[in-house]
């Protein structure tokens, strides 16, 4: 059964077109009490520019809420692909006083909070806020930061499962991760406790930039890895397609923390949602501009999570997909 065109990805090639409808339908709608001068947001993404898809889930969301761009609401758009340059943008939203900043992942919220500790944080696709020390809980964050968790770190144990079951014979596994990341540590130790238990030998490469993928996979041939596990960072994402295509040549299967790897050709993810987040990241503004003290919002965890399986990878590496996880997903790719 070939569930490829699923209604949720055909929604994603229309975001720009339900943007432009969205707003003239909004436009012409009166809402109560508007502001006599627009409000001033910043946004800061690592990886994305303000014209992504994912990004787009944002201006919906506002736009859901009641803000048209331009006439109730201003965006001060930040991106960059170079993390050495996310303090310094996250410096220059807090000079131009704007009165939300959304924090699309852990390292631009990290910088936020350190920029400032008045200006409220909204975090959009963030690994672990408390375990990065962004907040002092889920459910009363306290100081300027909230958001929503993406929950990475709470399902690095599943997904070894999850990898586990697909593939049973692969009992050397190889995982990539990023010291830059403040949560890999923890996943890591989690991931050795895991492997213990499913009789799992694990391997180690800790990447920082793209120049040590190849040297990675090098490494992991060396070792006869039978799999690969591949931790979450803003530099994984954007050179996915490059690292799925390593995986292939490599004939390595894979799991991921996110659908796009599969799209682009990965085994299995497994993971939150990242547009429904982004999108839900508009309600956090709109209570806050409205007068929300972030402390008190509690940060929200992703109420579903996707199970996707590339059954054409699948087919290349030599895999039959267990029926137990074939039942169990969400979107089937062949």
């Amino acid at each position: 059964m070939i569930r490829r065109l699923s209604r949720r990805a055909f929604a994603r090639n229309l975001v720009a077109v339900a943007v432009s409808s969205a707003t003239a339908a909004v436009a012409h709608k009166a809402f109560p009490q508007q502001p006599a001068s627009p409000r001033r947001i910043g946004v800061l993404l690592v990886e994305l520019t303000s014209e992504s898809p994912l990004a787009q889930q944002l201006r919906l969301g506002l736009l859901e809420a009641g803000y048209v761009e331009g006439r109730d609401l201003v965006i001060e758009w930040r991106s960059t692909d170079d993390l050495a340059r996310v303090p310094e943008l996250a410096a220059d939203l807090v000079q131009r006083r704007v009165e939300v900043i959304v924090a699309e992942t852990t390292p631009a919220a990290q910088a936020v909070k350190h920029a400032t500790a008045t200006i409220p944080i909204v975090m959009a696709l963030v690994a672990d806020p408390v375990g990065s020390g962004l907040a002092a809980s889920l459910s009363h964050p306290g100081g300027n930061v909230t958001g929503l968790s993406m929950m990475l770190a709470d399902l690095t144990t599943k997904r070894l499962q999850l990898l586990n079951e697909a593939v049973p014979r692969a009992t050397r596994v190889a995982v990539v991760w990023s010291p830059i990341m403040p949560w890999h540590p923890k996943a890591i130790a989690e991931l050795k406790a895991a492997a213990s238990l499913l009789a799992i030998e694990l391997t180690f490469a800790s990447v920082r930039s793209p120049e040590e993928f190849s040297p990675a996979f090098s490494s992991f041939s060396h070792v006869r890895a039978q799999a690969l596990y591949m931790l979450d960072a803003p530099l994984f994402f954007a050179h996915r397609r490059e690292l799925v295509n390593l995986a292939a040549k490599a004939r390595l299967p894979a799991i991921y923390t996110d659908r796009r790897f599969s799209d682009e050709g990965g085994l299995i993810s497994y993971g939150a949602d990242a547009f429904a987040l982004f999108r839900r990241a508009a309600w956090y503004v709109d209570k806050i501009l409205k007068g929300a003290k972030p402390g008190d919002l509690p940060i929200e965890q992703p109420t579903k999570l996707e199970l996707i399986v590339n059954l054409k990878t699948a087919t290349a590496l030599g895999i039959t997909m267990p029926e137990s996880i074939r039942l169990r997903a969400d979107e089937l790719i062949q």
